[in-house]
């Protein structure tokens, strides 16, 4: 398989090296700045790029027919229109906030967490989050799936907040940067007596490069926009 690799920082270069290894070629390496390609060369675009440039690598992988797999964070403004557009082209399409496989086990696990927890008011949720110095965005992509994990399943809350909040039905989300952590997530139900607390912690970006790549492999040949949950038939 001929894939594109839109973003070519930390996690571009590691998707390169899995992709290699799992008998594919790279075919285009598109770093900042870079606009003059044709995304028709690749079979299928990976894009870790910047928040600015999501939208504008997405839409062009669309129009051109080729299927893409996003995981570029602070964007999602303008998700909808992509949306949009794939079904209107017929396109295939793939935005996750984390491709590894242990978040996306941990999403579900969220999911039912928030519903087990929805008729009992006795407890309060906080959220943190940590990743590495030169992560632009925060909360993370992650940490927002994980906040709106529990907003659709437990009826307590409507809303999430970056830090605190005096408003008993916003989830407050604290983000922590230190350097070369590469992403811890937590999910913390507090009452008077106890507190539940649910965790992921990445080691290293492996996993997150591995699940972008195997999206990549799933998505190839087909039309229409899916989510990690298709790809893992999970949940």
């Amino acid at each position: 398989m001929k894939i594109a690799l839109l973003g070519y920082g930390r996690m571009g270069q590691t998707i390169e090296k899995i992709a290699i290894s799992r008998g594919h070629d790279v075919v285009l390496k598109i770093d900042k700045g870079d606009n003059d390609y044709d995304i028709t060369l690749a079979d299928v675009a990976i894009d870790f790029s910047l928040p600015t440039a999501a939208y504008g690598n997405i839409t062009n992988c669309i129009n051109n027919g080729v299927p893409v797999v996003s995981g570029t964070t602070g964007w999602l403004e303008n998700y909808d229109d992509a949306v949009n557009l794939c079904k209107e082209k017929n396109g295939a399409f793939i935005y996750a906030s984390n491709f590894s496989l242990g978040v996306n086990i941990f999403f579900e696990l969220n999911r039912t967490l928030a519903k087990m927890m929805s008729n009992i008011k006795e407890y309060n949720v906080t959220m943190e989050e940590i990743h590495h110095t030169k992560k632009l965005d925060a909360p993370s992509g992650t940490a927002i799936t994980l906040a709106e994990g529990v907003i659709e399943n437990n009826n307590n809350y409507n809303a999430w907040e970056l830090d605190k909040t005096d408003n008993n039905t916003t989830i407050p989300i604290v983000a922590k940067r230190i350097e070369d952590v590469p992403g811890t997530h937590s999910v913390n139900y507090a009452s008077d007596v106890d507190t539940i607390n649910i965790e992921h912690i990445a080691h290293n970006r492996q996993g997150f490069a591995l699940g972008a790549v195997v999206a990549a492999e799933w998505l190839a040949d087909k039309t229409g926009v899916f989510s990690m949950k298709d790809v893992l038939n999970i949940g």
